[in-house]
């Protein structure tokens, strides 16, 4: 089975390819500056390119039987680059006939199941004070996943951590059976178990250490 890895060279989408090499899997992964990844392997391609360019996006899709993007905001991106580069991904998976994809989001994203409590409403609102460019950008990113007709899971997180994998973590909305932060590679871990369990089909539960 091959995954289409988008993120790959940051904090979140390191452990995530280590991981998916590890469980066999082949990794294509878009990367501007390829040799920021540091992993060789014979079943992982990296093409270097952009997340803003379509032809970048359906050549890393192409083949693909599965897409997660770990992408985030960084100083340079523009304040649309979520939603304008799961654009470019959606059209690539409908043109090669990829239905899964599952995407990383930050718990500031609302979702029906959750129950916010006042400390989730304070970080909400700092949020909102300190990105809130980013929170609207990964808003409308879920936003376009909802209205495609894709097998999609978000998966929410909240303050991301370094740290060891430990594989063990809790699932579930913002206020019910969760915590303040979660290890990228636990994050890794939970997003690989996506791609073969529908538990969380077409839905956004929120993971936590």
């Amino acid at each position: 089975m091959k995954l289409a890895i988008f993120g790959a060279t940051g904090r979140t989408g390191k452990p995530l390819v280590e991981q998916a090499l590890q469980a066999g899997y082949e990794v294509t992964a878009l990367a501007r500056t390829p040799s920021k990844l540091g992993i060789s392997n014979p079943k992982l391609t990296i093409i270097q390119g952009d997340v803003l360019n379509k032809a970048d996006v359906e050549k890393t899709v192409q083949g693909a039987d599965t897409v997660i993007s770990v992408l985030g905001h960084s100083k340079d991106t523009p304040r649309t680059m979520l939603t304008e580069s799961t654009k470019y991904m959606l059209a690539a998976m409908e043109k090669f006939g990829v239905k899964r994809i599952i995407i990383l989001t930050g718990a500031g994203v609302d979702d029906a199941h959750d129950k916010p409590k006042l400390v989730n409403h304070l970080i909400k609102g700092a949020l909102k004070m300190i990105s809130g460019d980013v929170l609207k950008d990964s808003v409308q990113m879920v936003e376009e996943l909802k209205k495609s007709n894709t097998d999609w899971t978000v998966v929410r997180v909240p303050r991301l951590m370094d740290g060891p994998h430990t594989g063990k973590y809790r699932v579930g909305w913002v206020g019910i059976n969760t915590g303040t932060q979660i290890v990228r590679p636990d994050v890794a871990d939970f997003l690989l178990k996506q791609v073969k369990d529908t538990t969380y089909l077409r839905q956004a539960p929120m993971i936590s250490n």
